[in-house]
């Protein structure tokens, strides 16, 4: 049996909580506290992070590790990507500049980014359908980076398995491509 190590980061309100929530097996550890932010609209969010479990089919266990949102706790995003196989980057596509959310992300991941896999996850589409798929896939372009983009509703189990499948192939590509 291995053990996986992913990391689910994105913008508050996207939905990390609720992902993880949704797919894990055990009570998730969560870190929510009452929301003191007024610009934020949300009555709790997270502060250290969150934490649930998932055993896939073969046995190999995931272990979802979700960032605080808001930038200002940047410093436990790096904390978290230690010894971490993937991210996953849940976007809110009704938040007013989500591409701008997105090249925050990018940034503050970069440096995990050169060697993680990753998969941006975009929620909302269906009432906020811009910026689209594509745009979001220009926006990485643009940084030189290519990653699979999935519309999701993190509510739905089948949709949060899906960005972790599409991250767990990736690696497993990565995998054979050393061994060729």
């Amino acid at each position: 049996m291995k053990e996986h190590k992913i990391l689910v980061t994105g913008t508050v309100g996207a939905g990390k909580t609720t992902a993880i929530g949704c797919v894990s097996e055990i009570e998730p550890v969560v870190t929510d506290v009452y929301n003191s932010d007024t610009s934020i609209d949300k009555a709790r969010t997270t502060v250290g992070l969150d934490f649930g479990q998932l055993t896939l089919d073969n046995g190999d266990r995931v272990r979802l590790f979700g960032t605080p949102g808001q930038a200002r706790f940047d410093f436990l995003w790096k904390i978290l990507a230690r010894n971490a196989l993937g991210l996953i980057v849940l976007m809110d596509n009704s938040r007013p500049n989500p591409l701008s959310d997105l090249s925050v992300y990018l940034d503050g991941f970069a440096e995990a980014l050169r060697t993680l896999p990753c998969v941006v996850g975009v929620g909302r589409m269906e009432a906020h359908p811009v910026p689209s798929l594509d745009d979001y896939a220009e926006c990485l372009a643009a940084t030189g980076r290519v990653f699979p983009i999935l519309g999701v509703d993190v509510r739905k189990r089948a949709d949060v398995v899906l960005l972790i499948d599409t991250l767990l192939m990736q690696l497993e590509a990565d995998l054979r491509g050393e061994t060729e």
